[in-house]
């Protein structure tokens, strides 16, 4: 009776390679982090998934009445379809940016233990944030049926505008967020950062204001350079019949390019280390 014995080399990845074909063969662990992500976040609630609701919502009667109060211009639409038009696409970034840094210390145990791609663990942190993103997307439906006449609609850009700002805002996300996730496996102190980052990002981005208000133009280039105003600006125009200032547009969406390069090439250069440094 002969043993044989089969070794299995683990090869490192490019620094520039997703891994797909890998993370398709792991796909069911892909779903059990997302699932389970989903369900720890509103275990033992008494509302459960309707805070994914109310907190867009009441966010969005906050800025809402400081809009009006303010007199800040709203680019002919209401204040609130105004507001809550960003706020869910930001509520993707927000959660999925500060899920997606802690996500690698929240799985340090499983990291030790077994072998998977772990880039299924920050993708599991947006996937996370998109679920609230639809459960947030049924209230904004019915914002546009209740303010249908007071806004500039075209179903035909709609339908093109509207996945380019959530495929913009999903490598937002998952650029800024893999970036984090391994710098935040070394240097514990990011995990403090992070949330104050984001909400510095917030007010950075035209969620409660349009960009318009700055009349310098070396100001408007300057706030584009943020990842994710290129989706929230593009997701408007469905709504508010303004032209795009697409220099501006365009710098946002480098932006975004550079950040989703340098975190999958950042993350991959390190993830090595992560079951050292978890």
């Amino acid at each position: 009776m002969y043993l044989c014995l089969v070794e299995y080399e683990i090869k490192p990845h490019q620094k520039l390679n997703l891994g797909l074909k890998e993370i398709w063969l792991y796909r069911e662990m892909l779903f059990f982090f997302t699932w389970r992500d989903i369900k720890v976040k509103y275990k033992q609630t008494a509302l459960g998934f309707a805070w994914a609701i109310l907190q867009p919502l009441f966010l969005m009667i906050l800025f809402s009445l400081a809009g009006a109060a303010l007199n800040i211009p709203s680019e002919s639409l209401p204040h609130p379809l105004f507001t809550y038009s960003a706020l869910i696409l930001w509520m993707i970034f927000s959660t999925g940016v500060t899920t997606a840094g802690n996500s690698m210390l929240s799985n340090a145990n499983i990291i030790r233990k077994i072998y998977f791609p772990r880039l299924i663990i920050p993708i599991s942190s947006v996937s996370t944030a998109l679920f609230d993103f639809l459960m947030a997307f049924i209230v904004f439906v019915g914002m546009l049926i209740y303010y249908h006449d007071r806004i500039s609609f075209e179903l035909g850009k709609f339908l093109l505008v509207f996945p380019l700002s959530i495929i913009i805002t999903i490598v937002s996300t998952f650029g800024v967020g893999t970036l984090l996730a391994a710098i935040t496996i070394k240097y514990r102190d990011f995990r403090y950062v992070t949330p104050y980052l984001v909400q510095v990002l917030m007010f950075i981005t035209p969620v409660i204001y349009p960009i318009s208000i700055f009349h310098f133009t070396g100001a408007r280039y300057i706030l584009a350079i943020n990842p994710m105003y290129s989706a929230v600006e593009l997701f408007r125009s469905c709504f508010n019949g303004q032209i795009l200032d697409l220099r501006s547009v365009g710098i946002s969406l480098l932006s975004a390019l550079v950040f989703f390069i340098v975190g999958i090439y950042y993350f991959r250069k390190t993830e090595a280390y992560f079951a050292d440094l978890a």
